[in-house]
């Protein structure tokens, strides 16, 4: 390991918990309507969540493993790492319990009331009750833990409530899982939305469940399970059926090692050490939690409420816009003209979704070749592609079935386009395809051509609304050879392809990313770096950036989570800026741009620049070559860099600092949202007096 690095990088699963933090602030921002603050409470959560069945379960395993290897970022073995998480995360429980307590006190006089039990009014006690006693007694499945009915097993996420339980002088533990089929909180009679969790219902008329045994300790507790799955290499050896493989591997995931126990009330010292011995945790890995364990209802009330009421709440609606570089008619047509790049939300997707459309009945097109790694449950997309395949084009889909927790939805539409006739293909053993790319490949006048799409993210109907990514359509014709080389290699499992614009990991990318720094080195203080992209973790990237800082080059990166480098730091990274955005959108595009003026290059892709996406999966990017294109992109890298609302500047410390306010407020989302109004009033405006001077041509005839 080298030591040097060590003076201006920072632990990445430290860095992640930082980032979490920064979503955290969003939920305390009292510019933020208050619902949509209970969002980010809601985001916070679920990620939290993943972060300990991956992250932490992964260093689980190397604790088990290889519990002397050290982390080439901070030094630390698995172990301290997991003790630095642990002791990192407590105080973010308790911050997250006071912001929501806070935000829930907050939205009462909405009329929004999540209520404990004792808060109940006497007739909306009874009707619980009934309904109990109704409603969800005759289907629970209660269990008692003696010697004849041992410990279950808890599934991952699922709520418990527990309780001691004393007959005849023996004291034993009573479980009961909280339903799934059923609501996971119960409204209450009335115009206002009053309403209890469920496990509060449970929990409060338990006795009623044990009415042979004193009840006491009455609590609800989650476990968290190692989720880090891969599928048996072994296996793969003798069963070549990787669909199959990755089903078996999910159900492994049902039963893996508790890395977490999450706790309502506290425990007793005796049940806290039962419970340790149980799961096979230490003290540390329990967490008392005084807010909901799963706050997914949030979504469904927020889109229950009265629209009076929804407008005070949450964010002003907006709906993604046609891009303006989009006009009516063929958008085949179009992107033979011209390049066209869709910014996510601000821009639809639809543009790109009626190109496949297109190229799905036009006579012309023979073959549409796509990656997919994420896909929506309802999928246009994969409609049309069905419908190609049905009207004789040749599709081919290259899917990926290990999209942590998109497994499942990548298998049953996997499933979907082999029966409707396209030819599916998975990815490489032990390499990820996590690239967004699509060919489309026509014949003109005897001549073959192509339209090559290439992304920052999913093709993703549902999150393309909710994320930042750019999506670039172009005809460029060595661009197009370069993805038709691209798809023969992954037809073949050949990594080591030769491309002439496109850089692909894990062979080309990084080494052209260091190539075109080396370029800015020799600048100097002349030479300019501008990155966005969602983390940076790779170690040969940190000590590229830093080499170009100390050679004077001024160093931009724009990195929404996990960075690993310190900025700031005296002789190592003097010339370094990191911000950090986070807003109503998630920010998801990778922007690489290096250089200034007519010489600049700038690349768009599906990498971060972490060792996982340079080394271990296979991602593309695309370098901008129209002009105006890039006019657009660097238009955004400056309106992000200029943001002072939303953006935090991490500094050599470690710490995330919102930037000085000055005069003008820069909100970099809420800009780009104009922008995309404005551009398309601007348009409409243009059709009608383009019509209006067709009539009055008429007219002077």
């Amino acid at each position: 390991m080298k030591e040097e690095i060590l003076n201006y990088t920072q632990n990445r699963e430290l860095s992640w918990l930082k980032f979490n933090q920064r979503v955290l602030e969003e939920a305390q921002d009292p510019t933020v309507p208050l619902l949509e603050r209970m969002k980010f409470v809601a985001i916070f959560t679920s990620n939290l969540d993943e972060f300990f069945m991956i992250r932490v379960g992964s260093l689980f395993d190397m604790a088990a493993t290889d519990a002397k290897t050290r982390d080439s970022r901070s030094g630390m073995t698995p172990k301290e790492q997991l003790e630095k998480i642990y002791e990192a995360v407590a105080p973010l429980y308790k911050e997250r319990d006071k912001t929501y307590a806070e935000i829930k006190k907050q939205l009462h006089p909405y009329g929004v009331c999540g209520l404990d039990f004792k808060e109940l009014e006497q007739g909306e006690k009874k009707y619980v009750k009934k309904y109990f006693k109704e409603e969800i007694l005759p289907i629970l499945s209660p269990q008692i833990v003696d010697a004849n009915h041992p410990f279950p097993h808890l599934i991952n996420k699922d709520i418990y409530v527990t309780a001691n339980l004393k007959a005849d002088n023996k004291n034993m533990l009573g479980i009961i899982p909280v339903p799934k089929f059923v609501s996971d909180i119960l409204y209450l009679p009335g115009h206002d939305i009053r309403y209890i969790r469920m496990e509060k219902v449970i929990m409060e008329y338990i006795e009623l469940v044990f009415e042979h045994y004193e009840v006491s300790d009455k609590n609800y507790i989650c476990v968290t399970r190692n989720a880090d799955i891969t599928p048996d290499d072994e296996l793969l050896e003798i069963n070549d059926d990787f669909r199959y493989l990755m089903k078996q591997s999910l159900h492994k995931r049902k039963r893996m090692a508790v890395v977490r126990l999450e706790i309502a009330e506290k425990l007793s010292p005796e049940t806290e050490k039962y419970f340790c011995t149980k799961f096979n945790i230490k003290k540390e890995q329990i967490f008392r939690t005084k807010m909901p364990m799963k706050l997914d209802y949030m979504f469904a009330i927020s889109g229950n409420l009265p629209d009076a009421m929804k407008r005070s709440l949450t964010d002003k609606p907006f709906s993604p816009q046609i891009s303006r570089h989009v006009q009516d008619g063929s958008v085949m047509r179009q992107i033979k003209k011209n390049d066209i790049m869709l910014f996510y939300p601000y821009e639809s997707m639809e543009p790109f979704l009626q190109l496949i459309k297109e190229a799905a009945s036009d006579p012309s097109v023979m073959t549409i070749k796509i990656t997919i790694y994420r896909l929506a449950k309802k999928a246009r997309l994969v409609e049309y592609l069905c419908a190609a395949a049905e009207n004789g084009k040749e599709v081919t889909v290259l899917i990926e079935l290990r999209a942590r927790f998109d497994e499942q939805n990548n298998i049953d539409w996997s499933e979907r386009l082999e029966e409707a006739g396209c030819r599916v293909i998975y990815g490489f053993e032990g390499y990820k395809v996590h690239s967004k790319i699509c060919l489309i490949t026509y014949r003109n006048k005897n001549e073959i051509q192509y339209i090559t799409q290439i992304g920052t993210g999913n093709y993703n109907e549902k999150t393309a609304a909710m994320y930042t990514d750019l999506s670039l359509m172009t005809a460029n014709k060595e661009i197009g050879a370069d993805a038709s080389e691209f798809f023969k290699n992954m037809s073949i499992s050949n990594l080591d392809g030769v491309y002439k614009h496109l850089i692909v990991s894990p062979t080309s990318l990084k080494p052209k990313v260091l190539h075109l720094m080396d370029e800015e080195i020799k600048k100097g203080p002349n030479g300019r770096i501008v990155m966005k992209m969602n983390s940076v973790t790779d170690v040969d990237f940190i000590e590229k950036v830093s080499e170009a800082s100390r050679a004077g080059v001024k160093i931009d990166l724009i990195v929404r989570g996990i960075c690993c480098i310190l900025p700031g730091v005296k002789g190592y990274t003097d010339n370094l800026s990191v911000t950090s955005i986070v807003g109503r959108y998630l920010e998801h595009p990778r922007i690489f741009s290096f250089g200034t003026g007519a010489g600049q290059k700038i690349y768009i892709g599906s990498a971060d620049m972490m060792t996982r996406n340079t080394e271990k999966r296979v991602e593309v990017a695309c370098p901008i070559l129209d002009e105006n294109v890039k006019k657009q992109v660097n238009h955004y890298l400056d309106v992000m860099l200029a943001d002072n609302v939303k953006a935090r500047e991490l500094h050599s410390d470690g710490v995330y600092r919102k930037k000085e306010q000055k005069e003008p407020l820069i909100n970099s989302q809420e800009r780009f949202m104009k922008e995309a109004l404005y551009a398309r009033k601007t348009v409409t405006v243009e059709k009608r007096t383009s019509f209006a001077e067709r009539v009055m041509r008429i007219f002077r005839k």
